[in-house]
């Protein structure tokens, strides 16, 4: 696999997931180290997951979660696809690194980091762009079937001749320079590999943000 040739990822996520969270840090040190470009959409535990035969409890606290993806789902619409890295960033600090709820307050402040209108808050709630969420999440799914997680991340380059999909990795804690670099070349050498579809264990630690 060539790691020096120019690569352009893209990588769904969901705002309120850690584990995507973890991801996308790691993504960024991998742009640091690899010639790689990552294109940011969004993807939906909620939709995923909309399932009857799961606890109540559970689907109420998910689909609750939706707002965050719905926002940044707007803001592409709006704005261009660009805002959403920038806009990811800012809310994911502030719900994982920082610890704070999914509130309106929150999400607008983030959104004034970014330079974006703090109106964009209404989708919280408002349904207008319901139908892009969907089709974003459903770009993802597409590609890696609906029985994995978040992130999914999809690889277009050189040294990929058929666009090469996969979920995660599932990463504690984010690692960083050429260590984010030798992960990113072994990931992509095993999704790569014709026939090839996964590859797992057990967690043994949580989300480690620092």
């Amino acid at each position: 696999m060539n790691t020096t040739a120019a690569h352009h990822a893209d990588f769904w996520f969901d705002p309120v997931c850690p584990w995507s969270w973890m991801t996308s840090r790691w993504m960024h040190e991998v742009e640091g180290v690899r010639p790689v470009t990552t294109r940011w959409h969004v993807m939906s535990l909620a939709i995923l997951q909309d399932n009857p035969r799961l606890p109540r409890a559970y689907r109420e606290m998910l689909r609750d979660a939706r707002g965050p993806g719905r926002v940044c789902v707007a803001a592409a619409q709006e704005h261009g696809d660009e805002v959403v890295g920038p806009l990811y960033t800012a809310l994911g600090t502030r719900f994982h690194n920082r610890g704070l709820p999914h509130t309106r307050a929150v999400v607008e402040d983030a959104l004034r980091e970014t330079g974006l209108p703090a109106g964009l808050a209404d989708h919280l709630t408002s349904q207008v762009y319901e139908g892009a969420l969907h089709d974003s999440h459903k770009a993802a799914v597409a590609l890696v079937g609906d029985d994995v997680g978040t992130p999914v991340i999809a690889l277009d380059g050189p040294s990929v001749p058929d666009r090469t999909a996969f979920f995660g990795p599932v990463v504690s804690p984010t690692p960083h320079g050429e260590a984010a670099g030798r992960l990113w070349d072994g990931v992509v050498l095993v999704a790569s590999t014709p026939g090839f579809s996964e590859l797992k264990r057990t967690r043994t630690r949580g989300p480690d943000f620092r």
